[in-house]
């Protein structure tokens, strides 16, 4: 099975296009990309960001899609308005799962999405996407709304629905609680949760990219979107509860772990 990432290029290796290879190779899926935006990035830090253009987007994309019988297809980093509207007009008209991680800010605070292209996401990428999976912060940002509660979360989850997506998993790592809890909601479904235990750790630059590439790979193969999302949290938590301890910083998870563990997670779907 193949899919793509469109995403930016993390030159630390934990997060972004080099995040998202490595997850569709522990998932045994064979992963095409197409690069965003070149960083100088560790785990300390963005130090520099240089967008491609959005032609060399295009061609990119169009290269990948002419040669290669892609089965999903993922978004982190898009940076700007014309690469997001570049990407909205080549798979608007492909029927290839979207899905999107609305990346917003890295690990360590710099934006990496310019304001017009949150516009741009939320009005033209969001309405033809299969998945999107914010954060609280993220979420907050598409909805306006401010989210504190398992209320608001419902409230955030149905007005993103309503935007056009199958499904939205609104990630609650950011909320307090002894507890780690996911709110997954799809079209025609009651929503469910996805409880982990919270662990106490820097390591967890790249998680987001990482969780999203995995609900793609599972896709890629076939997987129903529940079973999907399922088993992405389950590598994702994996991955953050064996960190390799590399960079002095915010280290990255271990895409590893879900091979040499798989058989020890402990994710309550209630």
């Amino acid at each position: 099975m193949i899919a793509c990432t469109i995403a930016g290029s993390d030159s630390g290796g934990g997060a972004g296009i080099q995040a998202d290879l490595k997850t569709f190779q522990e998932l045994r899926v064979f992963g095409t990309s197409v690069i965003t935006a070149l960083t100088a990035q560790n785990t300390k830090g963005v130090h520099g960001i240089y967008p491609a253009t959005a032609d060399f987007v295009k061609d990119q994309l169009n290269a990948v899609i002419d040669d290669f019988d892609l089965k999903a297809v993922k978004t982190g980093m898009l940076f700007n308005a014309e690469i997001v509207e570049t990407i909205v007009s080549v798979l608007e008209s492909k029927e290839i799962p979207l899905i999107v991680d609305p990346v917003m800010i890295a690990k360590g605070g710099a934006s990496l999405l310019k304001e017009q292209a949150t516009i741009a996401l939320k009005e033209k990428l969001l309405p033809v996407a299969t998945v999107c999976t914010p954060n609280i912060p993220e979420a907050e940002v598409l909805t306006g709304l401010t989210i504190k509660t398992e209320e608001e979360i419902e409230l955030a989850g149905e007005y993103l629905l309503n935007l056009g997506m199958q499904c939205v998993v609104i990630k609650g790592g950011h909320l307090a609680g002894k507890h780690a809890i996911d709110t997954v909601f799809i079209r025609g479904e009651k929503p469910f949760k996805m409880k982990t235990e919270r662990l106490k750790t820097i390591h967890t630059h790249g998680t987001g990219c990482t969780f999203s590439a995995a609900i793609t790979a599972e896709i890629a193969k076939g997987k129903p979107l529940k079973t999907a999302i399922i088993e992405a949290k389950k590598f994702v938590q994996l991955a953050i509860r064996y960190p390799l301890n590399i960079g002095h910083g915010f280290g990255p998870t271990n895409h590893f772990a879900y091979q040499e563990h798989r058989g020890i997670c402990d994710v309550q779907v209630i």
